[in-house]
């Protein structure tokens, strides 16, 4: 009977080694997913239906910047400059919560469609290093290329 509970101590032990090798991984694929996001990012798609993406941005596309260490995020609508505190869990982010914004008055429609598609998204994800897009639900809503 000794023999048993031994064997069961020893295989639960091993078993919680490997569990807590497989949560450190877990943690560092995260930071390495956090770590792809800093820098700035120029949008390329936005999600607007009715307006194309040219009518929408004639002049100069938004800007996003992200400040990992600072925990900001940063840039501008392609017209106004914003700045605001970053908030990310895994793959999970929000624009939600205020962010300061210039209040220049801009032409078009470009600003409020950026920022009302902005205030939708709730995750991310980079590809290649180089596309970085910004998702609401299980839709691509935003994508934009790294500068």
């Amino acid at each position: 009977m000794r023999k048993y509970i031994a064997i069961l101590f020893v295989i639960g032990f091993l078993s919680a080694c490997k569990n807590s090798k497989k949560m450190s991984s877990d943690s560092s694929k995260t930071t390495l997913s956090h770590s792809s996001l800093e820098g700035t990012w120029q949008l390329n798609y936005l999600m607007a239906p009715g307006k194309s993406f040219e009518e929408l941005y004639l002049d100069k596309k938004p800007e996003i910047k992200f400040e990992l260490g600072e925990k900001r995020f940063s840039g501008n609508t392609s017209c106004n400059s914003f700045t605001g505190k970053l908030n990310l869990d895994g793959n999970k982010i929000s624009f939600r919560d205020p962010y300061v914004m210039t209040k220049m008055m801009c032409p078009g429609e470009g600003e409020s469609v950026f920022t009302q598609t902005l205030n939708k998204v709730n995750t991310y994800a980079v590809t290649d290093g180089n596309t970085l897009n910004f998702i609401s639900g299980d839709i691509a809503i935003m994508r934009f290329t790294k500068k």
